[in-house]
């Protein structure tokens, strides 16, 4: 699946650069070397010989398929901002070269988009807070009712009787403004708790069959926590004919969040190292924990295999399928960045070039996008290093 949404993302880049003029020397899927190859010869596509294939026959792209299983690529004739012979990417008008630098992540999110479409038709998983639906046309289907996980010692869920196991069906204030609130979703009771820090609630729930009901002291809002108790369960909501429309506003809801959760985390990796400088030794923890929270919150190709993937594949098909969806955009929201070995970085490079009215040259553009390339690197391995120590 992660081999399919890195082709899917370079097939947006052949797309586009076929509408724009750009002849596109090869597609390939997966990375070299090369097992088969394809091309037009005499207007038929052809499976190339081996011998054919440093002077093969025929016109257009070569279609490959490649060993290493790790994504796909989209060769373009003349990729340097400088080449001008005709045909070539360097060619192409400034507006042509942006179509082109960003189809793969109009792919990644059209992707995306017919996913979170295709399941809100289904049965759409809840993992957001304050997730999109049409009440009108949305049915929810509760798969795994809320469940009380592990109880911390001395707290307001522990004074009150409650135990792992025991599944939250209702819950009620008390006081001039009673409120009752079925709990159908953990954001329920999470919702209901927020409104209700520091007062006196009723839960009602179910234990081995009997239904029973504890009353409950809540902690005050600026308390680490407000029941004291680890809670889960997991609901469906299914769409008709708004299926399309929650489908875009979702993938909007997780580009959002995708861009929230990046700025969060070059702020704690930034604010995490200089206050590492600082002499205070509070200050110091502080940032540790502020850098150990920025690598708990990254995840590369052997954490998403590794970890993720299995436990989204044992709850399900929708939300293994929804995992697909948010890793598309993930790529999608990366790939905007202006880091210059990436789509937006390599487009953000030529515009500066463009409005100070200076050629970029062939030999400048490779330095630039190397040495950001081997910064990605460098951190694509300290994150698998992460992941490798995270899984064992």
């Amino acid at each position: 699946m992660l081999m399919f949404l890195v082709t899917a993302h370079e097939f947006g880049h052949f797309i586009a650069a076929r509408r724009n003029g750009v002849e596109v020397e090869e597609f390939g899927i997966c990375f070299p070397p090369r097992a088969i190859a394809w091309r037009k010869v005499n207007g038929r596509w052809r499976r190339l010989k081996k011998s054919e294939w440093k002077n093969p026959p025929g016109k257009g792209t070569i279609i490959s398929l490649n060993w290493l299983p790790i994504g796909g690529f989209c060769q373009m004739k003349g990729e340097s901002d400088a080449d001008t012979e005709e045909g070539s990417f360097g060619a192409s008008s400034f507006w042509r070269k942006t179509k082109i630098l960003f189809g793969g992540v109009v792919m990644n999110w059209l992707v995306a988009f017919i996913i979170l479409t295709i399941l809100a038709w289904v049965g759409m998983p809840h993992f957001l807070d304050g997730q999109f639906k049409v009440s009108d046309d949305t049915k929810v289907i509760v798969e795994t009712p809320v469940t009380i996980g592990e109880v911390v010692s001395d707290s307001p869920a522990s004074k009150a009787g409650l135990k792992k196991g025991d599944v939250v069906k209702a819950m009620r204030s008390v006081g001039s403004e009673s409120e009752k609130v079925d709990i159908q979703t953990t954001e329920d009771l999470l919702k209901f708790n927020d409104r209700h820090a520091g007062s006196t609630v009723y839960v009602s729930y179910e234990r081995e069959g009997g239904k029973m009901t504890a009353e409950v002291q809540l902690n005050e809002s600026s308390a680490e926590y407000l029941l004291g108790a680890g809670i889960s369960g997991s609901v469906y909501y299914q769409s008709s004919w708004s299926a399309p429309i929650v489908g875009l506003v979702t993938t909007a809801q997780i580009t959002g969040e995708t861009f929230k959760g990046v700025g969060m985390l070059f702020y704690n990796l930034i604010s995490g190292a200089i206050q590492q400088i600082n002499p205070n030794q509070e200050v110091r923890e502080s940032g540790a924990e502020a850098i150990r929270s920025a690598g708990d919150s990254v995840s590369g190709p052997v954490g998403i295999i590794g970890i993720l993937f299995p436990a989204f594949a044992a709850s399900g098909f929708n939300n293994l399928a929804f995992l697909v969806a948010l890793i598309s955009i993930s790529l999608a929201c990366m790939n905007v960045l202006p880091i210059p070995a990436l789509d937006g970085g390599r487009w953000l490079l030529i515009a500066i070039y463009r409005l100070r009215k200076k050629k970029l040259t062939k030999a400048k553009e490779e330095k630039i996008v190397g040495r950001a390339f081997t910064v990605i690197l460098i951190l694509a391995a300290i994150v698998t290093i992460i992941d490798i120590l995270r899984f064992f």
